[in-house]
């Protein structure tokens, strides 16, 4: 388990190097492709989380939207703009709204945790669509990022919004793969086997989902932040429910082996609905449709499994 883990840090850190090395030389589309896919790998980790617990999350996009809104709000109504206040402004919020609605979701399973994480994040799409001092359907624009005084424009800004992602992704990726390879991340396994000897095992099942809600939705609302300050604009999409099975397709079309996992389906996912939507603008949905379902009855482990089964092979 011991060389697992170092293969897996080994792994992440030669990834931040060529992903950096790549957003130098990449044309600009490109890099802001790797960039989305990035910030919607942060929140695709949080659903993975959840699942490895044996929770299915079809709302996680209430904190993504949280967190962007967030830090959409702090700009364009309060000034601020320094990137590393609005981090902690978002992820504050996600982080306190989880912990009390936690005490609510825990009580359920399966197909009601999933509706219930559904209906949460669909009130705040309904919210925000009324909210005309929040642009309603339009949403606003968020104003540009600083950092610690330092205020670059143009394409200084974009590298730098860039970097700073890249860095972001390789610290959390880094720190909840050590939390998953914890007690406490395999009590999420345990918990998805047999929560009755969990239990008889002297842990309390229900303050172990709780924490894995809150650390899901604080990863969920970084992701939201950064797709904020990436884009420069946010709107009440980002909490609908197709916002939110995005990122359960993107959980299932990679797996959820391996924290490094989400980070290749999340960027497959930008890649083919760049190109589905280029080729087929009016079909492209089926096609999404038709890839998941390819993987689930082939690879009911998801992409990642391909190695497992290689090495099993070998």
């Amino acid at each position: 388990m011991n060389l697992a883990k170092d293969n897996t840090l080994r792994t992440l850190t030669i990834g931040l190097v060529c992903v950096l090395i790549f957003g130098f030389v990449a044309t600009d589309w490109l890099r802001f492709l790797v960039q989305m896919s990035l910030a919607t790998f942060l929140v695709v980790l949080g659903v993975m989380l959840q699942m490895r617990a044996g929770l299915v999350s079809f709302g996680q996009g209430l904190f993504y939207c949280l967190g962007a809104y967030v830090a959409g709000m702090a700009g364009y109504f309060w000034g601020i703009t320094d990137v590393f206040l609005l981090l902690l402004a978002g992820t504050a919020v996600c982080v306190l709204l989880s912990a009390v609605l936690g005490f609510l979701l825990v009580r359920y399973r399966g197909i009601f945790y999933a509706n219930f994480s559904l209906a949460l994040s669909m009130i705040l799409y309904g919210l925000l669509v009324k909210a005309e001092i929040l642009g309603s359907t339009d949403g606003f624009n968020v104003p540009p990022s600083t950092f610690l005084g330092f205020a670059p424009e143009g394409e200084p800004l974009k590298i730098t919004i860039f970097v700073l992602t890249c860095v972001i992704v390789y610290l959390v990726s880094v720190v909840l793969h050590r939390y998953l390879s914890s007690t406490y991340g395999y009590m999420g396994d345990a918990i998805r086997q047999n929560e009755l000897r969990v239990e008889y095992l002297g842990a309390s099942v229900r303050n172990l989902i709780h924490k894995v809600y809150v650390i899901a939705a604080a990863i969920s609302g970084v992701g939201g932040v950064l797709t904020a300050i990436a884009v420069g604009h946010i709107d009440p999409d980002l909490a609908y429910w197709t916002t939110s099975g995005e990122f359960v397709f993107v959980a299932l079309l990679s797996g959820t082996a391996n924290v490094m996992a989400p980070l290749v389906g999340a960027f497959l996912l930008e890649l083919l609905r760049t190109y589905a939507f280029e080729y087929a603008p009016y079909t492209w949905q089926m096609i999404l449709g038709a890839t998941m379902l390819m993987v689930i009855l082939f690879l009911p482990g998801g992409i990642w499994s391909i190695g497992f089964r290689r090495r099993k092979e070998s």
